[in-house]
C-alpha cells in the first residue's frame, strides 16, 4: 500500500488546504510524509496491484472490501553491506497506524488441526486448536466521489483460554507463554516473490485469512435484508447474486474448499449445494507462468491442519474426474493431468487445478499471457470450458502514478486537456494534438530535467556518488529474479565499460544505470546478482577513465515511496524479461504514464503498450514467445553465443576472472555456470540485439526534441493502463455490478432519503 498521507489528501481534494495549513503551522508538507513508514504488506507488483485496484474500486464508487492479513512485520528492510544484500525486520507498526481502527466485535474464530467424526447427523470437524481473527479496518477513499471503501486486515490472537484447557498440567505460564504460537500467524510477511514455499506457517496464513473472511461476508449476508429468511436453501439462493469473490492470488485457492466447507456448516446445504453456490460466487486469476510459482500443497501436511477440507477436495477431484471421464472415456493420462491430486512421490494438492474448477471466471493479466495459460499451462481446462477463461490486462492507478509522485507533469497535461483524464484516462489521446508543439514539447522536457535534478540530489544525498543530470537516467526497478534478466542489463553495462575503455576519446552519450530491487532471502542467484551489480558499480565509478560517461547505482530498499521518486526522473525504462515469463508487469505501465521511454521484450503488457503507441515509439528487441519456443526445441547453447561475439565474451570472461571481484576471483563462479549450463532465461540469446538495440536508444538521446516527441506519443497512448479500466472489465464482466460515477453528498449535507441506496446491490 506504501504511504497513505498524500494519497488521501489528493483524493479527497484537500492537498492545497493542507499544505497550506501545515506551512502556517511552520512545518514542512513534503517532511512531514517522509516520517510516514511505507505498508509494505505483499510481494512485488501483485501486492501492489491488488492497493491500485483498491483505488480504482473506491473511485468508480464499487461497494468492495479488500481482505487480507495484517502481518506485524511487512516485507523485509533491504541493506546493501559490502555490496551484498542483509535483510533487516520491518517494524512498520512501532510508532502505531494512524490510519487503521480495530474492531473487536467482528472478532471471528478459525479453526486448525483436530479430526473429522461421522456421524448420524453428519460430518463434524472436532477437537480444533482455535485462533480468534481481529480484524483492523483501513480506509480507501475514492477520488474525489465522497465513497470510502474499507480494507479489512485480520490479526491473529490466541483466545483466552488457549492450552489452559488442560487445567491438570499446572504450566500456567508455558501455556501462556505458547499463546504466541497462535499469534504467529500473523507475525510476517513470506518475502517470496514468484516462487512457492510449502511450509506450515504459510498453510495456516493462507487459510486464516480465507476462513476469517469467508465467515466475514456470510455474516453480512445474513444480516442484510437478502438474509434474513427462516430457510437457508432460500436464503443461499441468493448468495451468488449478491457476492462475488476474487482471488487475486493463488492463496485464494482456498476459498473454494473453504466456501464449501462453511457453507455445507450451514446444515440444510447440500454439498452439492454449497459447491453450486461456491462456484457461482468465486473467480480465480492467474498471475503467472512460472511452474515454481504454482502452489503445490503435500496432501500429508493438509490432512494435518485442515482434515475436513482434505476430505472436501477429494469429493470435489472425484465429481471433476467423474466428469472428465464421461466426456473422454480411456483417456487414463488425460484424468492424470487434471486431476486436482498429483501423483507420484509426495501426493500434493494442484491449487491451480481446484482453482479453476471452483470458480466460473479465470483470467490471465495480459493478452499474451491469457493466452499462454489457455494454450499451454491450463490448454486441457481451456478446452473443456473455453468460455471459462478471460482476459484483464493489469493497469494502474493515474492518482498515485500521476498525480501525487509527478505533479508537474500532471499539471502540464491538465492545462493541455483539462483536469477530467483523472478519472478517464483514455482522454490521453488528445495529447496527439500537441505532439509538434514545440512549446509543449519544451515544458514536457523541462518537467522530466527538474524531476532528474531533484533525483540526482537524492542520490547523492544516500550514495555520495555524483550525478550528472543531464547524462540518461537508465532505470531497472523491480524485484531481483533471473526471469527478468538484470544479468543482462549487467552485462551492457559492461559492454558501455568496456568501450569507454577501448576508446576514451570516443564520443559517449552519458548514463546513469540505475538498478534497484530485493531479492527473496532465500533465492542465491538473485543475491549472486546484486553483488554482481554492486561489485560492477565499484569499478566502474572508481575509474577515473570513464569520469561522468558512466555510472552504476544499485537503489537500496525498493519500494513503493522510493518508485514515487524514481519513476518521475527516469529517461529509459528496462522491461527485458525473457518472452513469455512476465505475466504483465506494472512498472512499465508506471513508467510510460511518466514519460519514460521502454526498452523491451515482447512480453507481458509491452506487447500492448507497442500496441497503443505504435511498435516504432518503443525500443523493442529480441526473442518473440515463438522464437523461444523454437530454440526450446532446438536446444539452446549458450556457449556458441560466447565463441560468437567477443563483447560478451570479453564481460564473461572478467565476471570470471576476477576483475569486478580481486580479493576473491571465483565469487562468480555460480553465476557464470548458470548462464553456461543452465539458463533457463537465455540472457546469451538476447544479448546482441539487446547492445544493438541500446545503440539506437543512446542515438536517439542526442536529439532532444525527436526524444521528447516520442515520450509524448507515449503518455498519450499510456490511457488503457489505468487500474480504472481493469476494474470496469472485472466489474462487467465477471462481478456483474455497474460502476457509478455518482458523487455521493459530502457527510456534512443531509441525504435525500430516496438516494440513500447503493447503486449497486452486490458488493465484491
Amino acid at each position: 500500500m506504501g504511504r497513505t498521507l498524500q494519497n488521501t489528501m489528493i483524493n479527497l481534494g484537500l492537498q492545497n488546504a493542507c499544505d497550506e495549513a501545515v506551512y502556517q503551522l511552520g512545518l514542512d508538507m513534503e517532511e512531514l510524509e517522509e516520517i510516514e513508514e511505507d505498508a509494505g504488506l505483499g510481494n512485488g507488483g501483485l501486492g501492489r496491484l491488488a492497493a491500485c485496484f483498491l483505488d480504482s474500486m473506491a473511485t468508480l464508487g464499487l461497494a468492495a472490501y479488500g481482505y487480507g492479513i495484517r502481518y506485524e512485520y511487512g516485507i523485509f528492510n533491504q541493506k546493501i553491506r559490502d555490496g551484498w544484500q542483509v535483510e533487516e525486520a520491518d517494524d512498520w507498526l512501532r510508532h502505531g497506524n494512524p490510519w487503521e481502527k480495530a474492531r473487536p466485535e467482528y472478532m471471528l474464530p478459525v479453526h486448525f488441526y483436530g479430526r473429522v467424526e461421522h456421524a448420524a447427523t453428519g460430518v463434524k470437524w472436532v477437537d480444533t486448536q482455535v485462533v480468534l481473527a481481529l480484524p483492523y479496518d483501513t480506509p480507501v477513499p475514492g477520488y474525489m466521489n465522497n465513497t470510502v471503501n474499507t480494507m479489512r486486515l485480520w490479526s491473529a490472537r490466541a483466545p483466552n483460554d488457549f492450552n489452559l484447557q488442560d487445567f491438570n498440567v499446572g504450566d500456567y505460564i508455558q501455556a501462556v507463554l505458547d499463546r504466541n504460537l497462535a499469534e504467529n500467524i500473523s507475525r510476517v510477511l513470506y518475502p517470496n516473490d514468484n516462487f512457492f514455499e510449502g511450509k506450515e506457517l504459510r498453510l495456516k496464513q493462507e487459510y486464516f485469512v480465507v476462513a476469517a473472511t469467508l465467515q466475514d461476508i456470510i455474516r453480512r449476508f445474513k444480516a442484510s435484508k437478502f438474509g434474513s429468511t427462516d430457510s437457508v436453501r432460500t436464503v443461499f439462493d441468493s448468495f451468488a447474486d449478491q457476492f462475488s469473490c476474487h482471488g487475486r492470488t493463488v492463496r485464494g485457492c482456498w476459498h473454494p474448499p473453504g466456501a464449501a466447507s462453511t457453507l455445507a456448516a450451514q446444515r440444510r446445504l447440500s454439498p452439492r449445494q454449497a459447491w453450486d453456490i461456491t462456484k457461482q460466487t468465486f473467480a480465480y486469476t492467474n498471475h503467472t507462468v512460472l511452474p515454481e510459482a504454482l502452489e503445490r500443497w503435500p496432501v500429508d501436511l493438509v490432512e494435518k491442519l485442515l482434515p475436513r477440507h482434505l476430505q472436501i477436495i477429494y469429493e470435489i477431484n472425484q465429481r471433476h474426474l467423474d466428469h472428465i471421464a464421461s466426456l473422454f472415456p480411456n483417456d487414463v493420462d488425460r484424468l492424470r493431468r487434471m486431476s486436482l491430486i498429483e501423483e507420484g512421490g509426495i501426493k500434493r494438492i494442484n491449487m491451480a487445478h481446484l482453482c479453476i474448477v471452483g470458480s466460473h471466471a479465470v483470467n490471465g493479466v495480459a493478452k499474451i499471457h491469457s493466452e499462454i495459460v489457455k494454450t499451454q499451462v491450463f490448454e486441457d481446462f481451456a478446452a473443456l470450458e473455453p468460455e471459462k477463461f478471460q482476459n484483464k490486462t493489469n493497469g494502474i492507478t493515474p492518482r498515485r502514478w500521476l498525480l501525487l509522485c509527478n505533479p508537474g507533469l500532471a499539471e502540464l497535461i491538465a492545462e493541455k486537456i483539462g483536469e477530467d483524464y483523472v478519472r478517464d484516462l483514455s482522454q490521453l489521446t488528445k495529447l496527439h494534438d500537441f505532439v509538434d508543439d514545440d512549446l509543449f514539447i519544451r515544458e514536457v522536457a523541462k518537467v522530466k530535467q527538474e524531476n532528474k535534478v531533484k533525483f540526482a540530489l537524492y542520490l547523492e544525498k544516500e550514495y555520495k556518488v555524483k550525478i550528472n543530470p543531464s547524462s540518461m537516467f537508465d532505470v531497472h526497478v523491480k524485484r531481483i529474479h533471473e526471469y527478468k534478466r538484470q544479468l543482462m542489463n549487467c552485462l551492457h553495462i559492461i559492454t558501455m565499460y568496456n568501450r569507454i575503455r577501448r576508446d576514451p576519446a570516443k564520443p559517449f552519450v552519458p548514463r546513469t544505470v540505475i538498478i534497484g530491487g530485493k531479492a527473496a532471502p532465500g533465492y542465491h542467484m538473485a543475491k549472486m546478482i546484486i553483488k554482481l551489480i554492486n561489485a560492477v558499480a565499484q569499478v566502474v565509478n572508481n575509474d577515473p577513465v570513464v569520469g561522468s560517461k558512466l555510472k552504476v547505482i544499485f537503489l537500496e530498499n525498493y519500494r513503493v515511496s522510493l518508485a514515487e521518486k524514481v519513476i518521475p526522473a527516469t529517461d529509459l525504462s528496462e522491461q527485458i524479461s525473457t518472452a513469455g515469463t512476465e505475466a504483465s508487469g506494472t512498472g512499465n505501465m508506471k513508467f510510460m504514464l511518466n514519460g519514460a521511454l521502454t526498452i523491451g521484450t515482447m512480453d507481458g503488457a509491452n506487447v500492448e503498450m507497442a500496441e497503443e503507441a505504435g511498435e516504432e515509439n518503443l525500443f523493442i528487441f529480441g526473442m518473440r514467445v515463438e522464437d523461444v519456443t523454437e530454440l526450446d526445441r532446438e536446444g539452446y547453447n549458450a556457449q556458441e553465443y560466447y565463441n560468437q561475439l567477443p563483447e560478451l565474451k570479453q564481460a564473461i570472461d572478467q565476471i570470471k576472472s576476477g576483475f569486478f571481484s580481486l580479493k576473491e576471483p571465483d565469487l562468480f563462479k555460480d553465476v557464470v555456470n548458470m548462464l553456461f549450463h543452465h539458463d533457463r532465461f537465455k540472457v546469451f540469446a538476447d544479448y546482441e540485439a539487446y547492445v544493438k538495440c541500446q545503440e539506437k536508444v543512446s542515438e536517439l538521446y542526442l536529439n532532444s526534441k525527436e526524444w521528447t516527441k516520442m515520450v509524448i506519443r507515449n503518455i498519450a497512448a499510456a490511457g488503457k493502463f489505468s487500474s480504472d479500466r481493469t476494474i470496469k472489465e472485472y466489474a462487467r464482466d465477471i462481478w456483474h455490478v455497474e460502476p457509478s460515477d455518482l458523487k455521493i453528498p459530502p457527510p456534512n449535507e443531509p441525504r435525500d432519503a430516496t438516494e440513500d441506496k447503493t447503486p449497486n446491490g452486490t458488493a465484491a
